[in-house]
């Protein structure tokens, strides 16, 4: 495994995106443990990607415009649920100061379905899996099973570093109805916003 692909693999990782947000929005909600849960449901929700990349599946929904549209305007449509959800105090981000463990297969569950209905996670991992795959090697497959585990780890290891550092906060948040009120229109806003720019994707 090239030191290019860990470097490369944790940049996109550190990148702030759905997942990223959503991991911080139920830290700041729900707490630590709620944020380990959203964070191994985000990262539960890049297997079908792996695989599709690794299948070739990707390669049919890059080619096919309504394939593509179809799982792109329902990924809009969930973020914008979520959105919705956020701002009414609702669902996996409603604030239970007294219940951290509450609900935690509902909150990996939306973790996973957000990533599932990205279609550019599919044709990004179809460009991006084969670069570091070794052109001689004797089982290729393998190889990007590999690489597909470590991207997955790298994955979850830093969304439940962010999730841990949003909830030591956590307390100050909860103290001030102030700041819980900007905390669920600056989240409920940047849903829209990612929703918006997934709207406007291209293949």
């Amino acid at each position: 495994m090239s030191p290019e692909f860990l470097v490369t693999a944790l940049i996109v990782v550190l990148a702030p995106g759905t997942g990223v947000i959503y991991t911080l929005a139920v830290a700041l909600a729900r707490g630590r443990l709620a944020s380990v849960a959203a964070a191994f449901g985000c990262t539960l929700g890049i297997v079908p990607h792996m695989l599709a990349a690794i299948l070739g599946v990707a390669a049919i929904l890059h080619a096919s415009a309504l394939a593509f549209q179809t799982v792109k305007f329902a990924g809009v449509a969930y973020l914008l649920w979520l959105a919705w959800q956020t701002i009414r105090d609702r669902g996996a981000l409603k604030v239970e100061p007294g219940n951290e463990a509450g609900s935690l297969p509902r909150i990996a569950m939306t973790g996973t379905l957000l990533n599932i209905l990205n279609p550019k996670l599919s044709i990004f991992f179809l460009a991006f899996l084969p670069q570091f795959v070794d052109p001689g090697s004797a089982a290729p497959l393998g190889q990007m099973i590999e690489l597909s585990a470590v991207f997955m780890l790298m994955t979850f290891v830093v969304f439940v570093g962010y999730g841990l550092a949003a909830a030591a906060v956590r307390a100050k948040v909860l103290a001030s109805a102030r700041i819980m009120a900007w905390m669920r229109r600056s989240f409920a806003a940047a849903f829209v916003a990612l929703g918006a720019k997934l709207a406007l994707t291209a293949r």
